[in-house]
């Protein structure tokens, strides 16, 4: 079986330095808000080429901790409008209503799968405070064009890059064009820590002061509570696990450009489209992902030849349960894309052969 990502083999090629940075945390005897998030911190904001990054829990406390923030500062209030992609992973809609603010689902544009600024004016809404662009399957969002329709229309702009470490437009990275951004590090993303982590970037001085408090209890000084905040801190040793793999991310990338580019010259079968972009550093395939009309039978095919391929992903934010309240909407080139999208295997330890066998296998496919 070639499977969709082997994290095993991934995390084995730094093992040594994972081990080492493993102790180095056990030996300080410090494992919380130590010297290992504070270089990691550092590092990734260096990476992207930012004043701030701030280590958190996860991805989706990430993307909670700055919304929550905002409201803190008096930027939001409570059931202000968020425009947010209506094909994202629920995480993105979950961030905006557990801080009691109201989604506003945008169409996303069919081939790039990430939202546009001609999405987002025929979604315009009364009530709009915010955008939180998601840079889906790793290719960044036209941060440009919606940059210029934030600041037309006077909003904030929260980054959504839990998949998109290192893509970039114009040498820009994700998460150096909007007013903060939050990043996923568990370990099945690009840069992957050994457990839960994320990271939010900024170089707003006032946000970075309101967030440090919020994930450590609303505290900067012990016992003395500023906010009703969160335990929501990154620890010492997946700090540690990241610093350790920060710095192969950039090759990493090259390699799953290798394969993404491979499927994109070689994969030619009518019943497949293949995604689009323009250049090279706006995507770091996260995710390589097609689209057919035939999913269920050329799912099946492949996986009887022994290829695993998964589905990001099988059911709209609109038509979950946890979201009833919007199963109204008619949202046609969302629901589509749910109905057709299938990733194939893209890990950056798959071999030429595995990548070949893959591509004959899918081009012999037919219905």
């Amino acid at each position: 079986m070639i499977n969709f990502l082997n994290l095993k083999q991934i995390n084995n090629k730094y093992e040594k330095e994972l081990l080492s940075a493993c102790e180095r945390v056990i030996q300080s005897g410090w494992y919380i808000q130590g010297e290992e998030l504070s270089a990691f911190e550092s590092e990734f904001a260096e990476y992207c080429n930012v004043k701030y990054a701030i280590g958190v829990a996860n991805g989706l406390d990430a993307l909670i901790l700055v919304l929550r923030a905002w409201k803190e500062l008096g930027k939001l209030k409570d059931n202000d409008k968020v425009m947010v992609p209506a094909n994202t992973y629920i995480a993105s809609i979950m961030a905006i209503t557990q801080n009691n603010l109201i989604p506003v689902l945008v169409e996303p544009d069919s081939s790039t799968f990430n939202m546009t600024y001609d999405g987002l004016s025929k979604s315009w809404d009364d009530g709009v405070k915010a955008i939180l662009p998601v840079h889906l399957y790793g290719q960044i969002s036209p941060m440009p064009e919606i940059m210029r329709f934030a600041e037309e229309n006077n909003l904030l702009v929260l980054e959504d890059c839990a998949q998109s470490h290192g893509a970039s437009i114009g040498g820009k990275k994700a998460g150096a064009w909007g007013d903060a951004s939050g990043f996923s590090l568990n370990p099945g993303k690009n840069l992957g820590a050994l457990g839960d982590a994320g990271i939010i970037t900024t170089n707003s001085d006032e946000l970075v002061s309101v967030l440090k408090a919020l994930r450590n209890y609303g505290s900067h000084k012990k016992y003395e509570n500023i906010y009703i905040g969160y335990n929501s801190r990154l620890d010492e040793i997946q700090a540690a696990m990241l610093r350790v793999k920060l710095p192969y991310l950039d090759k990493e990338t090259e390699l799953r450009r290798k394969i993404a580019n491979k499927y994109l010259n070689e994969i030619k079968n009518s019943h497949v489209q293949l995604p689009t972009l323009s250049v090279d550093e706006e995507h770091v395939w996260h995710l390589f992902v097609i689209q057919t009309k035939h999913r269920e039978a050329l799912q099946q095919y492949l996986t009887e030849n022994g290829i695993q391929t998964l589905i990001h992903y099988p059911i709209p934010p609109h038509h979950q349960q946890a979201y009833k309240q919007y199963s109204h909407l008619e949202l046609p080139i969302t629901e589509s894309i749910h109905r057709q999208v299938l990733s194939l295997p893209m890990d950056p330890n798959l071999s030429d052969s595995d990548v070949d066998f893959i591509i004959r296998t899918i081009n012999s496919f037919s219905v």
